[in-house]
């Protein structure tokens, strides 16, 4: 076993002692006093919160935090099941949808959560002035979302996407030092805070459209371990070099607006709890001091014309 895997095959033991076998939830998180929110309250875009593919984070769940954090920035947040009453000038969250056949079977084959009329829906919803933003973690959800991913044309490597760094069993890093953080105006202060950096919780990767602008991006010598079975990793598990690839960006595609992202506790705020203790894993933890900025300057954007 190689040097870079067994390091992988390491923070993975770690991270299932923490999460595999423990309670994962959202937390109880007092969302920090917005000085200037973006919008008066409960004047700003409607935002929806897809409840309709069986999704890992919805509204009152693991995306809580989410929602609330939003509300706090003059958001109308609602979750949704009929993705028809989509009107044009709507912001759609989908976060880690999965199909029926893979609940609590996170071994391929992963079968995808959107059928093809559902794709194409979404894609002309878009075009005609829809704002998505589609988050799709390690596999399966990864896999789940390809289709719907292929049809702007991202593609997903449905794995589990590891950052090459010196300190394991830490988080990921995106930062302007390490340069897997992009210029855009998502960080660079044209629409609210500027960041140095963003930080990632194990997540998925994929590649970009020509036209699309990467915001996180991985480097050569970060890696995509694509395991038959989630969280079971051997020698010969296929892995893919992540030179070029990202975990974070954004299109205007027609009239509407994507981004996609390949992690889903960074946007939120989750505790796992086991007999060794309680860990963070998203905007509240101390390792993620820019994340609450960087999710309201990423949906202000979605929300401008």
């Amino acid at each position: 076993m190689n040097k870079l895997v067994y390091q992988i095959v390491i923070l993975i033991v770690f991270f299932i002692s923490i999460v595999g076998f423990s309670q994962q939830r959202a937390d109880v998180v007092e969302i920090p006093k917005i000085s200037k929110p973006r919008f008066q309250k409960g004047k700003g875009p409607n935002l929806y919160i897809d409840q309709s593919h069986q999704n890992f984070h919805q509204k009152s769940g693991r995306f809580k935090p989410f929602s609330d954090l939003l509300i706090s920035d003059g958001y109308k947040v609602d979750s949704i099941i009929n993705l028809k009453k989509l009107k044009n000038e709507d912001i759609l969250v989908i976060a880690n949808p999965i199909h029926v056949n893979n609940l609590r079977n996170w071994r391929k084959p992963i079968h995808q959560a959107f059928t093809k009329d559902e794709i194409l829906y979404l894609k002309e919803w878009v075009k005609n002035g829809g704002k998505l933003l589609l988050i799709a973690d390690h596999m399966p959800f990864s896999g789940a979302s390809n289709g719907l991913a292929n049809a702007f044309g991202f593609s997903f490597c449905d794995g589990f996407a590891y950052l090459n760094k010196e300190v394991e069993n830490s988080p990921d890093v995106f930062s302007i030092s390490n340069k897997r953080l992009l210029n855009t105006n998502i960080t660079n202060g044209f629409l609210g805070e500027k960041l140095d950096e963003i930080t990632t919780f194990t997540g998925s990767s994929f590649s970009i459209p020509k036209k699309a602008k990467g915001i996180l991006k991985f480097k050569k010598g970060d890696c995509c371990l694509a395991p038959e079975v989630a969280w079971q990793f051997l020698e010969n598990t296929p892995n893919t070099d992540l030179k070029d690839s990202f975990q974070g960006a954004i299109l205007n595609f027609g009239k509407g607006k994507l981004a996609v992202f390949g992690e889903a506790a960074m946007f939120t705020a989750q505790t796992v709890t086991n007999n060794s203790g309680t860990y963070k894993f998203g905007f509240h933890s101390e390792q993620a001091p820019n994340n609450i900025e960087f999710i309201r300057n990423l949906i202000y954007w979605l929300s401008k014309k």
